[in-house]
């Protein structure tokens, strides 16, 4: 056996293995290959102890670099001459140094697969890790994902020193335990550390970058790649990385045979769907949406223009024949089918679809045009446009939750506990991926601020203001809530429920320190509201988890006849409650409390309720104010002697004070202020208490149109009743005699 050098290398944070005094020749000379032979012979003969001298000698610039890495390591006896002893039998088997072997060498002389632990007799079964320092440092092997299991800390220790990585690891946890942690992290966290330093080859926190932490997200197992994403955004926090990420969003895992977004798409097509979106200056989203537009253009072209290949080829007819097209699309044809709704596959666009289609291609061909990229052969604004019978269907149809369901949903954000939480974690025993007064106060901004998603997810620390100002007769302070910049409309302040004020300060009060983080938005640094543990909740947070744990604690599907409840919906729900309230908010207060930049849109929000309808054309008095309805007694015994004494009047219409029996009541000019002619009779005489007394009588109802005069007179009162009948003065009744020469009026 090599004698063992009595040194030993103190730690270094950069890994070692690059000793200038090595000779890293990578062919064998012929004293070399002789040593191996022999030294070969030695090893099946069973020996053991220290090689013969000349082997010794032959192989000493092979071997050193060997002890010099073993002896830094802090090796025992044992396992450093089983390490060694590996090392000298694959170089026999392979007739090369390892200087010159490649990785995959490496590998199969790591991989527990292989065996090479177990052909070598009298190696030690824990040299295996001492091993892979020797790949990691004198042969810069990196492929550790590919070598199956090992322990990271123990590989990080040795070849840089507990110290520096103990240190490293401090420094790590000590920032996740600020941010809310319980302990010092998750075993993916320590193991991306880790992993993330053996890439880096080093032990310093302060090397690491963001395309090595990329590098674990790709390589490890699930919670290693967790680990990865927690680490990178505590590097974010820390000022190493500029940026961190998410593993659920950078790393997501798709079948194998996914449809991919390009496929179908002529490659022509393709470079110019690139080099348009790489020069768009729309929001991402809104970028995003308009690409996957005409990629789909694309694919109709390949099916149907096959020689169309470039945006330049396009003229009138073949706009106006794609919007053709466009208007009898069904859903999924020429489009990506993964994340479709596969209920609705092979059915018809809506009209809201077949619209937004349209405007993406709208929207390249006018930026194409605009920045001369092409001619201008035609106008997409008259040609890329829906027919006027979808716009026709296109219309505020806001999808609000029922009344009975908005108060259960209220209840139980209202009421939520811990109990609530843990019912609705993941597994049993595992605890709540939030703390309850995060989720509280995130479920009463939802119920009753009226916000977007987004900007529930934007909210800046601080947000809530009271003002002692008298709005009202209520000594109630009242809370404001600054609203940030959203698509529509820049920063608005706008008042809210004192509740939800309440539980957000609630919550600005246990949440954890955090550092500010960019809004893409408005390319400001804010320290957002809702964030835990070094990350920010996730945006579609409020849609899967907050309002499944809201109608599960209610007691409520999670699905009506509208649909889904998502989060918008409680905004239509709050916009229209607020239209249909015993003192309702107007068009335009409600367009400002929306954020809306148009009443238009505030339109698609707000719906007027059937209650509040009927109770509007109640008050209005519609029918009253064009049709009177009066009381007519018709005298049965006299309509049968008719013929008898044709003067005597069969039918009296009720005056109130009296009664007119002039057969021709309707058309009087007077019914409305009855001048008392001959036709009339007050109730007070004989004769109408006998007719009255009568067992003959008939009663029914009998509707008179009213002028616009007498409309005028029932709705306005006595002094339009006044001038009525100061107009009636020279107008003769039935029986050709003024009012002025009757007792009337």
């Amino acid at each position: 056996m090599a004698n063992r050098p009595d040194k030993s290398a103190p730690a270094s944070n950069i890994a070692r293995g690059q000793d200038p005094t090595w000779d890293r020749t990578p062919t064998l000379t012929d004293e070399e290959q002789a040593a191996f032979v022999a030294l070969g012979s030695w090893y099946e003969n069973g020996s053991r102890g220290r090689w013969p001298l000349t082997i010794s000698k032959n192989l000493q610039r092979l071997s050193q670099p060997v002890c010099d890495e073993l002896d830094r390591m802090h090796v025992a006896l044992v396992p450093r001459n089983s390490a060694l002893r590996v090392m000298m039998m694959e170089m026999i088997q392979r007739r090369t140094s390892f200087w010159d072997w490649s990785d995959q060498d490496w590998l199969n002389v790591l991989k527990p697969s292989e065996g090479a632990f177990k052909l070598h007799n009298g190696c030690h079964g824990n040299c295996r890790q001492y091993v892979v320092a020797l790949a990691y440092s004198l042969g810069h092997f990196d492929r550790l994902e590919d070598i199956g299991t090992f322990f990271q800390y123990r590989l990080a220790i040795k070849v840089f020193g507990r110290e520096p990585v103990d240190a490293t690891t401090s420094q790590v946890f000590d920032e996740m335990i600020t941010l809310g942690f319980s302990s010092g992290g998750k075993r993916g966290l320590s193991q991306a550390l880790y992993m993330a330093l053996l890439y880096q080859r080093s032990a310093r926190l302060e090397d690491l970058e963001i395309e090595t932490l990329h590098r674990v997200l790709k390589s490890g197992p699930e919670h290693v790649r967790a680990g990865s994403a927690m680490l990178s955004r505590s590097l974010e926090r820390m000022g190493i990385v500029e940026e961190g990420f998410c593993n659920r969003q950078d790393n997501r895992r798709r079948p194998a045979n996914e449809y991919s977004a390009v496929e179908g798409v002529p490659p022509d097509w393709l470079d110019w769907c690139n080099r348009w979106r790489a020069m768009a200056t729309r929001a991402e989203s809104s970028t995003t949406s308009t690409y996957y537009g005409v990629l789909k253009c694309g694919r109709w072209l390949a099916d149907v223009h096959p020689e169309i290949l470039s945006p330049a080829q396009w003229d009138r007819g073949l706009a106006l024949e794609y919007a053709s097209v466009t208007a009898r699309m069904t859903v999924g044809q020429w489009a990506n089918p993964v994340g479709t709704a596969r209920n609705r596959m092979g059915k018809p666009l809506k009209p809201g679809a077949v619209a937004s289609h349209l405007r993406c291609i709208r929207d390249f061909f006018n930026d194409l045009h605009a920045w001369e990229w092409i001619p201008q052969r035609f106008s997409p604004a008259q040609t890329l446009r829906p027919s006027r019978t979808i716009l026709a269907r296109i219309g505020p149809d806001p999808r609000v939750i029922a009344d009975d369901i908005w108060a259960k949903l209220i209840w139980a954000g209202i009421n939520l506990t811990d109990v609530d939480l843990h019912k609705s974690a993941g597994q049993i025993g595992q605890p709540p991926r939030y703390p309850l007064s995060l989720v509280h106060a995130s479920a009463l901004l939802w119920l009753f601020g009226g916000l977007r998603r987004d900007e529930i997810h934007r909210m800046p620390v601080g947000c809530i203001r009271w003002s002692d100002e008298d709005f009202g007769s209520s000594n109630q302070s009242t809370c404001l809530l600054d609203v940030p910049t959203s698509k529509t409309s820049s920063a608005f302040t706008k008042p809210i429920d004192p509740i939800a004020g309440t539980a957000i300060e609630a919550w600005e009060k246990l949440r954890p320190p955090h550092p500010a983080m960019l809004d893409r938005k408005t390319g400001k640094v804010v320290d957002y509201l809702f964030v835990y543990k070094g990350r920010r909740v996730a945006a579609d947070y409020i849609n899967r988890g907050l309002i499944p744990l809201l109608c599960k604690k209610a007691g409520v599907p999670e699905e009506d006849a509208r649909g889904r409840v998502t989060s918008h919906r409680a905004r239509a729900t709050i916009a229209t409650q607020l239209f249909n309230a015993k003192n309702p908010l107007s068009l335009f207060e409600l367009q400002a409390w929306l954020g809306h930049a148009s009443p238009q849109a505030t339109q698609h929000y707000a719906a007027i309720t059937p209650t509040k309808l009927a109770n509007s054309f109640r008050a209005a008095g519609y029918f009253e104010r064009n049709v009177r309805t009066i009381e007519v007694l018709i005298d049965k015994e006299t309509m049968h002697s008719r013929s008898a004494s044709p003067e005597q009047p069969i039918q009296y219409f009720d005056l109130g004070h009296g009664y007119c029996n002039c057969d021709f009541f309707d058309q009087c000019p007077h019914r409305m202020a009855c001048a008392k002619c001959s036709f009339y009779e007050p109730k007070d005489s004989t004769r109408m208490q006998a007719l009255e007394a009568s067992g003959n009588l008939k009663r029914m109802l009998q509707e008179i149109t009213l002028t616009d005069a007498e409309k005028a007179a029932v709705e306005e009162g006595a002094e339009l009743m006044d001038g009525l009948i100061a107009d009636l003065k020279d107008t003769p009744t039935p029986d050709d005699v003024l009012p002025s020469e009757t007792d009337g009026p």
